[in-house]
């Protein structure tokens, strides 16, 4: 894609890369939803996209979604927020507020504080569990073995699964992991969505994830274009 390239443009190929994708799996576009990773970006950056039509987008901090999403939507209110990054326990009141979805749920204190949050803010807000997927110590995330304990917690505390969601380890081919993040989905029943829900794939490798099942993809550098 050019330098020169408009949003829109940017937008168009993405969404014409997703629908490849899609033919070749055999599964409908409208099965993904295209997260536009807004983190970092100021407001300016990210009003062309909205123009465009793009209408989800993801955080990776709350305090920095809190200085420039109030205004973006509400010049538009039907933009779908969703948080991407990891949460602390501590701003959970102020996500539940904020997001329409929570990526990023990875231990029991996180499902005590967001049960809570729920509780007080009066509304629920679908998460999906990140898995460490590749089981790097330097990523948050529950581990494989760990995850039916923490699945049986979020429910019992009445916090609705959206699904799974991971990054694989960078700069190793990413199927084993997309097929290994399918498969525990499918084994642990996450279906709230016409498919399990799967958060995988990113500017790199979302047309991948894409036909190994998943179900929302956070795009970044292939919307912005790169940083600097």
């Amino acid at each position: 894609m050019s330098k020169n390239a408009t949003p829109a443009d940017r937008l168009g190929a993405v969404n014409a890369e997703i629908a490849k994708s899609c033919k070749i799996a055999r599964r409908e576009p409208t099965d993904v939803t295209l997260i536009a990773v807004s983190k970092t970006h100021p407001a300016p950056r990210i009003a062309p996209l909205i123009a465009a039509g793009q209408r989800v987008f993801g955080e990776n901090r709350v305090q920095e979604a809190e200085g420039k999403w109030p205004a973006l939507r509400e010049e538009t209110p039907d933009v779908e927020l969703h948080l991407i990054g990891q949460l602390q326990s501590n701003k959970a009141e102020e996500a539940v507020v904020l997001f329409d979805c929570i990526h990023s749920l990875d231990r029991p204190s996180l499902v005590k504080a967001l049960a809570k949050a729920f509780d007080k803010a009066g509304r629920q807000v679908p998460c999906f569990v990140q898995v460490n997927i590749g089981d790097e110590d330097q990523k948050g995330g529950c581990g494989i073995k760990d995850l039916p304990a923490l699945l049986e917690q979020a429910r019992n505390a009445d916090i609705p699964l959206a699904g799974l969601m991971c990054v694989p380890p960078f700069g190793i081919e990413p199927a084993p992991y997309f097929a290994l993040m399918a498969k525990l989905a499918d084994d642990h029943g996450l279906a709230n969505h016409p498919l399990e829900g799967r958060s995988m794939g990113m500017s790199g490798d979302y047309p991948t994830a894409i036909m190994l099942g998943a179900t929302h993809i956070r795009v970044g550098t292939a919307l912005f274009g790169e940083r600097g």
